[in-house]
């Protein structure tokens, strides 16, 4: 890089309480090796443990430090859209808070970006994750790619850094389902990703569990795709397909044989199987009809509860 650029970094926190000290140390050390001016955005996600005062402490001792309370839980990406619009530099990095992505791989992602790209993503060598934890994370792939429409989906991470001018995009974004990779998308199609190092989590255990990764997965597909709406058309058309032979078969035993098609399991079996296909396009419809209930009530995509920069706008906002 010719020019050192001028850098956010936005961490969302979640009972994150005991690896907060040593994340901003060691992110100090890295952020002034390769840029000009620099900030952190610490945005505490509704956290159980002490987790805004040791921010509001750790503010208090470094000025490049900036911190957000949201009034309650609001979810990772939720967190991060609110850092996103605090954040003051150009090129923005959003990362974990439990240093399993380590801060000197900051680095790495910058040099790419250097390439002409819009969105680095730093992509594990290997995950430190639990079985069930990455075949849900695999789940959650397959339902990005479908809301992104990009094969970038099979890379994406929370490891990220990106350039600020693509926010404009979603900057008048209010539902309260949020995909911060799916937004993005909105703002460049540039998107690429590195290797980088993942260590195992050493404090604290992790906030996604399975079942809010496949809820976060649903919510991308439901609130981002069509793609449901689709399959239910299709599976429609496939039944009534299905029923056209039935009744051809049907129509052409009586008319070759003299006899109709006997047996009331037959007939049982047919309307279950038909019933059931009605049932999930209603599902599916219901689904869409939610999302839309949701936003006609206007839910914000947040609130800050307080700050610890005057800066920051401290009202509650869905903007």
């Amino acid at each position: 890089m010719n020019e050192k650029p001028d850098i956010s970094v936005i961490v969302p926190v979640y009972n994150g309480e005991q690896a907060l000290p040593e994340l901003v140390q060691r992110l100090h050390t890295v952020l002034l090796g390769c840029s000009r001016r620099f900030e952190l955005v610490m945005v505490n996600d509704g956290s159980s443990d002490g987790s805004w005062s040791t921010i509001c402490r750790i503010a208090q001792e470094h000025v490049w430090v900036h911190g957000i309370n949201l009034a309650r839980n609001y979810g990772q990406h939720n967190a991060l859209l609110c850092g996103i619009r605090a954040a003051k530099f150009e090129l923005l990095v959003t990362m974990d808070d439990d240093l399993q992505n380590p801060p000197e791989e900051i680095p790495k992602l910058l040099q790419k970006l250097e390439e002409g790209y819009d969105v680095v993503y730093g992509v594990p060598q290997t995950e430190q994750h639990g079985l069930l934890r990455d075949l849900a994370s695999q789940f959650t792939k397959i339902a990005l790619r479908s809301a992104m429409g990009t094969e970038i989906a099979r890379n994406v991470s929370a490891f990220r850094v990106f350039r600020r001018r693509i926010c404009v995009a979603f900057s008048q974004y209010g539902g309260s389902f949020v995909s911060l990779d799916v937004l993005l998308t909105w703002g460049t199609t540039r998107f690429t990703a590195v290797r980088v190092r993942h260590d195992p989590r050493e404090v604290g255990v992790s906030g996604y569990t399975v079942g809010k990764l496949i809820r976060h997965a649903s919510n991308m597909i439901t609130g981002f795709s069509i793609l449901p709406l689709q399959m239910a058309s299709v599976m429609g058309f496939g039944f009534t397909l299905v029923g056209v032979l039935v009744l051809a078969y049907v129509l052409g035993r009586y008319f070759l044989q003299g006899t109709t098609v006997p047996g009331f399991p037959f007939l049982a079996s047919t309307i279950a199987i038909f019933s059931g296909a009605q049932l999930f396009a209603l599902g599916v419809i219901g689904e869409y009809l939610a999302r839309i209930h949701f936003r006609s009530m206007e839910r914000p995509t947040y609130a800050v509860r307080d700050t610890t920069a005057a800066e920051v706008d401290q009202t509650e906002s869905s903007t």
